[in-house]
C-alpha cells in the first residue's frame, strides 16, 4: 500500500480495497496460476499500481462505463473500479477460472461498480465510453474487435476510446494509428526501474 499511497490520495475505503486486494491475488494464486510465482511478490507494482497508469492518463468522469478486455484475473479494471467508485467497469475474459477469481476478488473487496462475465471481445455487443485492456493482442486486432463497442456520446475530457497497457517496441503496433495515437511513457508518473519500456497508449475511436 506504501507505494501507492505516494501516487493517489485514497480514501480509507479505497486503502482498505487495495490492502484486501493486495492480500487476495497470493491467495487464489496459490489454487490458480493467474501471475507468475516470481512476479506475485510485486504484485503492487507490477499490478496494481501499473494498472493505475491508466488513471495518470485520465481521470474518469462520474458514470463513465468502461469495458476491460482480456481482464485475466481483474488487471487494470478492478485497481481502476476502486479508483473510480462513480464509474462502471465490465470485465470480459474467455477463460472462465479467471473470471471467477476477479468476480470473487470483486465481491469480498465490496466494490459494486463490476460486472464480470465470461466471453470473448468479438461476442460483447453493449457499448461503452472506454476500452481498456492490458497487453492481450497487438493493437491493430484489439482495434477492429473493439471499434463497435465505442459509443459517441462523450463526457470525459478526452474523447471516448482504446486506452492499453504495452510493454517493449511499441512502434509497429501503433504505426497505422500514428496520426492518432498518444504513446504516455508509464515512467512519466512511477519512476521504479520495472516502468522503463511500459506505455499506456490512447486511441480515440
Amino acid at each position: 500500500m506504501t507505494t501507492l499511497l505516494n501516487y493517489f490520495d485514497l480514501s480509507v475505503q479505497q486503502q482498505s480495497q487495495m490492502a484486501a486486494a493486495e492480500r487476495l491475488y497470493p491467495e487464489w494464486n496459490e489454487k490458480i496460476n493467474l501471475i507468475s510465482r516470481k512476479d506475485i511478490a510485486f504484485l503492487e507494482e507490477h499490478h496494481l499500481l501499473h494498472s493505475l497508469a491508466i488513471a495518470k492518463v485520465l481521470r474518469f468522469a462520474p458514470d463513465t462505463s468502461v469495458l476491460d478486455v482480456g481482464t485475466g484475473g481483474g488487471f487494470p479494471g478492478i485497481p481502476l473500479a476502486i479508483l473510480f467508485p462513480d464509474c462502471r467497469f465490465t470485465l470480459i475474459d474467455s477463460i472462465g477460472k479467471k473470471i471467477r477469481v476477479a468476480e470473487d476478488i470483486a465481491r469480498q473487496i465490496g466494490l459494486t461498480n463490476v460486472t464480470c462475465i465470461q466471453e470473448r471481445a468479438e461476442d460483447e455487443k453493449q457499448q461503452f465510453d472506454f476500452v481498456v485492456s492490458r497487453a492481450v493482442m497487438p493493437l491493430p486486432d484489439l482495434v477492429k474487435l473493439v471499434r463497435k463497442n465505442i459509443h459517441h456520446h462523450h463526457k470525459n475530457a478526452m474523447p471516448n476510446g482504446l486506452i492499453v497497457l504495452k510493454g517493449g517496441n511499441v512502434d509497429g503496433e501503433i504505426h497505422p494509428f500514428r496520426k492518432t495515437a498518444e504513446v504516455t511513457p508509464v515512467c512519466r508518473f512511477f519512476p521504479q526501474e520495472w516502468f522503463k519500456e511500459k506505455y499506456v497508449i490512447y486511441l480515440p475511436l
